[in-house]
């Protein structure tokens, strides 16, 4: 009954309110005990939480699945193997034996043609040889000029004297009195020249005819002086001592001799 139709039966019975009210003692306790049976069926209901710890147990499997199909196909591929060299077949005795026999007789008929050959050898050995014409022989050199060839080349002898304690001033003046002279009358000129240098021109002299003679096999007497120059050489620098605590200086020069010799025409 709902509380609308209670207030109206009250208000028409005075008994219905007594009723009315015990029925609404009554209900609260229904409602507490459906309440619990209600709880307890919800609860029972509820399924259990499962523990975390599976998941990685679960992925451990999976694994364990992976490589056993990972092995399985391993296995599945064939191997490789190599193909068995065929093995020599050892050659029977009796084919040997006819080899060793064989390389026996070529031997002897090889020889055969080679001892044949040096009959057919000998008329040729017989024929006379033809003579050839000898080559004529070089003369020997000799110290005496000859005719040169008309394409020869003049050899030209040079001596050299370095750093002779004399100005180059002082030597050309010696110099130029022997440029263009016989040996000979060069040294007719040196010996009788009133100079100091003139004893080094002279010896420089000597020395390139020692060369003509001894590496060219010319004649000292058949030569004539070409050129003839001197340069500057180094300068010896030396002080002297002056009046009043002073220094001069004193310059010692040095000259290089050059001789160069040639055949006469």
């Amino acid at each position: 009954m709902s509380e609308d139709e209670i207030q109206e039966v009250a208000s028409v019975d005075p008994t219905a309110e007594a009723e009315t009210a015990e029925a609404s003692s009554v209900e609260p306790t229904d409602a507490t005990s459906a309440g619990s049976v209600e709880g307890e069926a919800e609860a029972k209901a509820k399924p259990a939480r499962k523990p975390r710890a599976a998941k990685p147990k679960a992925a451990a499997a999976d694994a364990a699945e992976a490589s056993a199909t990972a092995d399985t196909a391993a296995a599945e591929k064939p191997k490789r193997t190599r193909a068995a060299k065929p093995k020599a077949v050892a050659a029977p005795k009796a084919e040997a034996a006819e080899a060793v026999a064989e390389e026996a007789s070529a031997p002897q008929a090889d020889a055969a043609p080679k001892a044949a050959a040096p009959k057919a050898a000998a008329p040729k050995a017989a024929a006379p040889k033809e003579k050839q014409p000898a080559k004529p022989s070089k003369p020997a050199p000799t110290r005496r000029r000859g005719a040169r060839e008309p394409g020869a080349t003049v050899p030209v002898v040079r001596a050299q004297a370095k750093y002779v304690r004399s100005s180059a001033r002082k030597a050309r003046l010696v110099c130029d009195n022997i440029r263009g002279k016989s040996v000979e009358d060069a040294r007719a000129i040196l010996a009788h020249t009133p100079r100091a240098v003139a004893r080094d021109w002279s010896k420089l002299l000597e020395s390139a005819v020692a060369n003509a003679e001894h590496n060219h096999e010319l004649v000292g007497e058949d030569l004539v002086i070409k050129a003839v120059h001197a340069d500057e050489g180094p300068t010896i620098k030396r002080f002297r001592p002056r009046a009043m605590g002073r220094a001069s200086k004193i310059r010692k020069r040095t000259a290089h001799l050059t001789i160069l010799l040639t055949p006469k025409n």
